[in-house]
């Protein structure tokens, strides 16, 4: 598959997961008044379900792939996420609470540094 095509699915995927993402937040934030740092997680757990699913089966398919154990590349999927979520909870910790920005922009901001940070992981690490 030409890498043009994987950004394009991956871009495609991503903005699902950050609809997805942004969803849960919102209606964790504004509805049942959960702090930013728990709504954060459930957000992202939830759409990396999704995200792992796409990843394996449209985003990163290849027959060296598919005869790959899925508990392998379910493992390496999850330090992926894992190093991409720290990556974007050090960012938006530094702009809320060290910077004071606005909750709600620092956490659309922090979508696509945890894009960017997941997509390198996850075609280095888990799909290469």
């Amino acid at each position: 598959m030409k890498e043009s095509t994987r950004v394009l699915r991956f871009a495609i995927i991503g903005t699902v997961n950050a609809i997805i993402t942004a969803i849960i937040i919102a209606l964790m934030m504004n509805n049942l008044n959960f702090d930013y740092k728990i709504s954060n997680i459930v957000g992202y757990l939830i759409a990396q379900i999704n995200n792992f699913v796409w990843s394996k089966y449209w985003i990163y398919v290849s027959d060296e792939n598919r005869t790959k154990s899925i508990w392998n590349q379910l493992f390496k999927f999850s330090i992926s996420c894992i190093l991409a979520y720290a990556v974007q909870f050090a960012f938006i910790y530094l702009l809320i609470d060290l910077l004071g920005a606005n909750a709600y922009l620092a956490q659309f901001i922090g979508l696509f540094v945890y894009g960017a940070s997941n997509f390198l992981f996850n075609r280095f690490i888990t799909f290469k």
